[in-house]
């Protein structure tokens, strides 16, 4: 790249910095601090997945896997999708395995948005959504959610219009915890058919859900042509730093999808790929089950722990995130309170504005993670609570 075409990039990616999430991961370090700002488990992944893993390396599946995915995970990719949701899904033709749901969402969007192109985005959002709309060219409209993280209704239609050309969902949310209902992903899908809209859905947490149920957005009628599905093996099997990620959609849009991830990435891990098969072929109903029931106690620990120390929090319905006010607490901006806390209670969260468009939004907020097990909970909500004297 040229001198002129990298600073091009550079003014297109300019008020989007580096991941707050993983600098708040390395001054937890730094203070010896409980990170509960990156989400990644503190236990183990199923038993399951780490034999698989170590006999595949044993067999010497060490090579590069076909560039879109092992068929045998592609195979388990779409049992799982007609398992739980009755989509009838093509293995062949309509799964891409990439290097991570991150990499899954701007493999996607390079390869369907042009520059030009307007790209909705709900807020609180996870913040790689903006730059990947960024790096396509593409101008991010921001659109947010009322205080219970529902649509506004009036402000989301508002934002469609002849030039958009994508709708980012995250559902259940990361940072906000809401899950959309039938009800409002019909509202997003009458707007997605109107305006020719493709929708690119994250579904990352589609099992860690509580008191709800997850309706994929390519279940609703007209939506299975429009919808790019992204989704991974991280979050429902605990392996984060495997980075196994899923794409399902339709046969068109996943020929261009395939070539981005080819030059992006090559392919995820070729063994890995295959313990993550194993865990999809062998683990039933019960393990889902079970999942949810975990992260559902772990959420109401963390919940109460935040309470009692006097923050201000909704209990989320799905996700493993809890996005707290702590006005009640401190006057600081959510920058400074998060290093504060990291320093002094030694519990990292991350520092709210870095889910929305405009920072004051997020001003008096914080998010935690409670992906960790009930010990190392029961210890942040120790530390939390003496921050009251």
């Amino acid at each position: 790249m040229n001198r002129k075409n990298g600073l091009r990039t550079a003014r297109r990616t300019h008020g989007f910095t580096e991941s707050v999430i993983r600098e708040m991961t390395r001054i937890a370090n730094q203070h010896g601090a409980i990170n509960l700002a990156q989400g990644f488990p503190d236990f183990a992944a199923p038993e399951v997945l780490k034999t698989a893993a170590v006999a595949a390396i044993r067999a010497d599946i060490n090579q590069y896997a076909i560039t879109w995915g092992a068929p045998r995970l592609r195979r388990a990719v779409a049992d799982k999708y007609r398992r739980f949701y009755g989509l009838d899904v093509d293995s062949e033709r309509e799964v891409t395995v990439t290097c991570g749901a991150t990499e899954a969402m701007a493999a996607a969007m390079l390869a369907l948005i042009d520059p030009g192109d307007r790209v909705v985005i709900l807020e609180p959002f996870y913040e790689n959504y903006g730059p990947d709309a960024i790096l396509c060219g593409a101008e991010p409209v921001f659109v947010p959610t009322r205080e219970d993280g529902s649509l506004d209704r009036e402000r989301t239609v508002a934002a469609f219009g002849e030039r958009t050309r994508g709708l980012i969902l995250n559902t259940p949310n990361n940072p906000s915890g809401h899950v959309v209902g039938e009800e409002e992903l019909a509202f997003l899908a009458e707007l997605c058919d109107r305006y020719d809209v493709i929708a690119f859905t994250d579904e990352i947490y589609e099992h860690i859900i509580y008191g709800h149920r997850h309706v994929p957005l390519a279940s609703l009628p007209g939506m299975r042509s429009r919808t790019v599905t992204v989704s991974g093996l991280s979050k429902t099997f605990s392996v984060t730093g495997w980075r196994v990620g899923t794409i399902v959609a339709p046969a068109d849009l996943t020929a261009a999808i395939r070539k981005t991830h080819d030059f992006l990435t090559v392919g995820a891990p070729a063994p890995l790929q295959e313990a993550c098969a194993a865990g999809l072929e062998t683990l039933g109903d019960d393990y889902y089950e079970r999942l949810a029931a975990d992260y559902r106690e772990r959420r109401d620990l963390l919940y109460d722990g935040l309470i009692a120390a006097g923050f201000s929090c909704r209990p989320p319905d799905g996700a493993y995130y809890i996005l707290a006010d702590f006005s009640g607490i401190s006057d600081a901006a959510d920058d400074e309170f998060a290093v504060w806390l990291t320093r002094e209670a030694g519990v990292a969260p991350v520092p709210g504005s870095s889910f929305y468009h405009e920072p004051r939004r997020g001003r008096s907020q914080v998010r935690f993670a409670f992906c960790k097990t009930a010990a190392t909970l029961e210890a942040a909500a120790e530390r939390l609570y003496r921050i009251r004297s």
